[in-house]
């Protein structure tokens, strides 16, 4: 039987994605080599990679715009970290909406200051704040654009002069926008872009070097820009496959075209959780995340009827975070709306069953 992957991640790929990262495995493009046995030095991995970095400032509308794109590994935690090595020099200002962006506060908080510009702690990281002051004397700005666990997203971006600072890492190449708005983002690729390993990162060189501090090579933004993503050993297969995610991107129309299937499918899901008396939605309506949507039973009692009608039609990765509880269905760009639709089936099947 076919599996219905709502995993928040490491997420779902194309089908056609995953076939030519298999054969890849194999053998690259005819070369006689398997794409992880082939030098990262070599003509072909090379080229993989500038690729890689071209078309992810492509699709972000960022070319010929003063950024640079890297492949790092450590995923959001580590950016958690080398955000605030190369920028923070006095005060930084963080919006705080769930269990990332938390973690990235407690991280800047060991180079300098960090201030709490907004919190949706109060609610269980339930909506997103606004209307919050945001001070003048900030050296950047930085905030979770999606939260998985709480099923959440930030749709309009703070209007300030210090530079913004975004962890995309779950809904990246998922919504279309001004890219340029940004002065720095990032993305762990096992959310929506590819195989856990890599990490994007998308920086505008001009905010850099500006700090005072000596920072170690490992963890220095214009080193890796200086040796181009390739200052240690990168992760071959991780990058070549978000490559071939990010060209699938790309064919489908780029990302306002998938943005446009994603809405479809949170559309059509949260109508179902809106509409049906068996379930509550988590998050703040006008808060919803078009990628994680969470939701819980109006009644717990019957958790067990619902996880054996869902469980048995093939759907697998629908339980909810357990700081949130309930069921949370990730609908990435690869998810289809059969997918979705299948869902919504059982939801229906599950209210006239109770």
């Amino acid at each position: 039987m076919k599996k219905h992957n709502f995993s928040a991640g490491p997420a779902i790929l194309p089908q056609e994605v995953l076939q030519q990262a298999a054969a890849a495995i194999q053998e690259l493009d005819g070369i006689g080599l398997s794409l992880i046995e082939i030098s990262h030095r070599s003509k072909e991995f090379v080229a993989i990679m500038e690729e890689a970095q071209q078309l992810a400032l492509r699709l972000l509308g960022l070319e010929n715009k003063g950024y640079r794109a890297l492949f790092l590994q450590g995923g959001a935690n580590l950016q958690f970290l080398m955000v605030a090595y190369n920028l923070l020099e006095h005060k930084a200002g963080y919006i705080n909406t769930g269990t990332w962006s938390t973690k990235a506060i407690k991280e800047a908080q060991l180079f300098g200051e960090v201030e709490e510009l907004a919190s949706s702690k109060d609610k269980n990281f339930s909506y997103i704040p606004k209307d919050y002051a945001i001070s003048s004397d900030l050296d950047y700005i930085h905030l979770t654009t999606n939260n998985t666990i709480f099923g959440t997203q930030i749709k309009e971006l703070p209007v300030a002069a210090a530079p913004l600072v975004a962890d995309m890492s779950s809904d990246i190449f998922s919504w279309n926008m001004d890219y340029s708005k940004f002065d720095l983002l990032y993305a762990g690729a096992q959310k929506n872009m590819g195989p856990a390993g890599t990490t994007l990162v998308v920086v505008k060189e001009s905010i850099l070097g500006k700090v005072s501090r000596s920072i170690p090579a490992m963890l220095d933004y214009r080193v890796h820009l200086d040796k181009d993503s390739m200052f240690n050993t990168p992760p071959v297969f991780a990058v070549y496959t978000s490559l071939l995610n990010m060209r699938w991107v790309d064919q489908q129309g780029g990302i306002a075209a998938v943005e446009a299937q994603n809405r479809k499918k949170a559309e059509l899901l949260y109508n179902e959780i809106d509409r049906n008396s068996a379930f509550e939605g988590f998050a703040a309506p006008e808060d919803r995340s078009i990628m994680n949507a969470t939701f819980n039973l109006s009644d717990p009692d019957t958790a067990a009827l619902f996880d054996s009608l869902w469980q048995e039609n093939g759907i697998s990765g629908l339980k909810g975070h357990r700081s949130v509880g309930g069921y949370r269905a990730s609908i990435y760009n690869a998810m289809p709306l059969e997918s979705v639709q299948l869902l919504v089936d059982c939801m229906q099947a599950f209210e006239k069953k109770i």
